[in-house]
């Protein structure tokens, strides 16, 4: 089995009264997309959207090859280090990482850590996946949409 092309990491909170600016004070770090219900922000390609809900998303760099534990380590070294704050926004606005798994051939697969996994579990953040199979376009970015 061949190791997974490329993953894309992002931690996503979201929420009707999210407040973006409350969040980026508590986890120490500005997000990519910061947005309240009904605000707009500019998506990665260039347009204007309205949020339906408010949005803070921040995202790491891509790893090609795949390195969830990488990325992982890397995006929550900046922020915060109190769990019980990260817990706290975590329930009241869903918070999650997002992870965007990109196959360039049939059976590709990867592992994750029990360092990273505890990492997200202890923040009390959820762990999504959506894999994309190659298909030869390079549009599938949604690991920054709303």
């Amino acid at each position: 089995m061949a190791d997974v092309y490329k993953t894309t990491v992002s931690l996503r909170f979201k929420g009707d009264d999210l407040d973006p600016d409350e969040l980026t004070v508590a986890l120490g770090k500005k997000p990519e997309i910061g947005a309240r219900r009904g605000g707009v922000w500019i998506s990665p390609k260039g347009g204007e959207t309205v949020s339906r809900m408010g949005s803070w998303i921040l995202s790491i760099k891509d790893a090609e090859p795949a390195d969830i534990d990488g990325q992982a380590a890397a995006l929550f070294s900046d922020l915060c280090q109190d769990f019980t704050i990260w817990r706290r926004y975590a329930e009241r606005y869903q918070g999650n990482i997002f992870v965007g798994v990109f196959l360039s051939q049939f059976n590709e697969g990867l592992s994750i850590s029990t360092t990273t996994l505890n990492a997200i579990g202890l923040r009390g953040l959820e762990l999504g996946f959506d894999i994309y199979a190659d298909d030869g376009r390079d549009d599938h970015d949604s690991s920054r949409e709303e």
